[in-house]
Formats: structure tokens, C-alpha cells, sequence
């Protein structure tokens, strides 16, 4: 089974619940150009990772086989992914629900115990700040993670909507999670070229009058406008199963 780092292009994990792994410290672990360090550092570099510097953290870019080698292999089987880079946090008290339906889209109050959703911070205008996977933790609390790219300003906000609930007599509260993460994934789609169909693959947000499959588009990449169509997922056959 294979390793890989969520935050490469090829091997983003989206839309799925993450696994907590055991707990596991990280406070300390560092380069000594401040870089944090995953407890699977000495595994990446083993297994011939290229760590680069990412949101503070060093971080696998790839292994030794190459990006395509990695797709394909989690695409075919699956892969385990280190991403104890990203921000988690815990929401608790009994106003847990109210305050994270404040901040972000999805019926918080409908999640089963230990059922998770992807979902979206929002600012007041209704406009998308990040993207985050949210979790009612069978241990009475609400575990989510997201971005570390966007970890202050994650932060900051879900901060300041605690203090706001406070202050007029709300019962939550807000413990960030230093623990070490890991991720099970097997269909994977990113912003990215896909080995699989020989052609590019991205996600977006549309207008609801450019949604319906089969729309043309245009999509800016890297300055340059190329010819685009509104597709249903999954762009290729899957051999996954759902458990009800």
C-alpha cells in the first residue's frame, strides 16, 4: 500500500470522512528551518518521498515511482494518505450544532454518530472561504478538519463565532487537535491532468444556469482560456462500494 501526501495535485483527497489515526503528538517536531514535521517524516524519506516546504510543514511532493505511478495505483487499489498537516479541531458544548451551521453549509444536526460530510465555510455575503470535512465524533463533540493552507484564517473565524455565542450565554467551545491524521482513499480527482483518461479533470462552481451536463465552457488555467465541459461524476467506472 502506498503513501502519498494529500495536498499533491494528483492525490488531493476530497469529499470523503478522515480516519483519525492513534494519537500521536507533534508539538516539537520540527527542521531546524522551522519546518513541522509529520510522525511519518523518516517513512517518506525512506520510501524515496521529495519533502518540500507547504504551510509551515514538510511534506512528500512525490515517491520514488513518480505522480502517475501513484495515481494509477490508488485509482486500482487504494492508498493511505499522512495529512497531520491539516488544521483539526473539536467543537463542544451543547450549542456545538448552532455554531457550526453558522459558520458553515449542510445540516450539521442530521449527521448520524461518527457520520462526517464535506461542506463549506461561508462569509456573511454566502460567499466560499474553504472547504472542510465536519464529523458528529461519537463522543458527544464535532471533529472537522481543513485546510492548513487556510489555517489562521480557519481559525480566526471559528474563534470570533465562539466568543460571539459566549458572550450572549451559549454553551460551546473550541480545542485544536494536534494529532497525527491519516486518510483512506481509492477514486481521486483533483485539478490535475488524469492519467486515466489521458485528458485534464477539474472541479468548480458554476452559475446554476451553466450546470446541466454537457455545457461548454470556458475555464481559465494559468492565464490562458481552454474549452471546458460540464460533466457527472465519476469520470470513470468505479469498483468502490457504499456502505448504507
Amino acid at each position: 500500500m502506498q503513501w502519498a501526501a494529500s495536498w499533491a495535485a494528483p492525490l488531493g483527497v476530497r469529499g470523503r470522512a478522515l480516519p483519525r489515526a492513534p494519537s500521536r503528538r507533534l508539538s516539537g517536531s520540527q527542521d531546524q528551518d522551522g519546518l513541522r514535521r509529520t510522525p511519518l517524516h523518516d517513512f517518506h524519506l525512506a520510501h524515496g518521498g521529495r519533502l518540500v516546504a507547504f504551510a509551515g510543514w514538510r511534506l512528500p511532493l512525490q515517491y520514488r515511482d513518480g505522480h502517475v505511478d501513484s495515481h494509477l495505483h490508488t485509482r486500482r487499489h487504494c492508498s493511505l494518505f499522512d495529512v497531520s498537516h491539516m488544521l483539526q479541531t473539536k467543537i463542544l458544548g451543547r450549542d456545538r450544532v448552532k455554531l457550526m451551521e453558522s459558520l458553515v453549509v449542510g445540516d450539521i444536526a442530521e449527521l448520524r454518530p461518527n457520520q462526517g460530510t464535506l461542506s463549506l465555510f461561508t462569509n456573511e455575503a454566502g460567499g466560499i472561504l474553504d472547504d472542510l470535512i465536519v464529523t458528529n465524533a461519537a463522543e458527544g463533540h464535532l471533529y472537522m478538519v481543513s485546510n492548513a493552507g487556510c489555517r489562521d484564517k480557519d481559525l480566526a473565524l471559528m474563534q470570533d463565532k465562539v466568543r460571539e455565542l459566549q458572550s450572549r450565554g451559549g454553551d460551546v467551545g473550541l480545542e485544536v487537535v494536534d494529532n497525527a491524521l491519516l486518510a483512506l482513499q481509492g477514486a481521486v480527482t483533483s485539478g490535475c491532468p488524469s492519467p486515466c483518461l489521458k485528458r485534464n479533470v477539474a472541479m468548480g462552481y458554476v452559475p446554476p444556469e451553466y450546470s446541466q451536463p454537457g455545457t461548454p465552457l470556458l475555464v481559465e488555467v494559468r492565464r490562458r482560456q481552454q474549452e471546458a465541459v460540464v460533466s457527472k461524476m465519476p469520470f470513470v467506472p468505479t469498483n468502490y462500494y457504499t456502505l448504507k
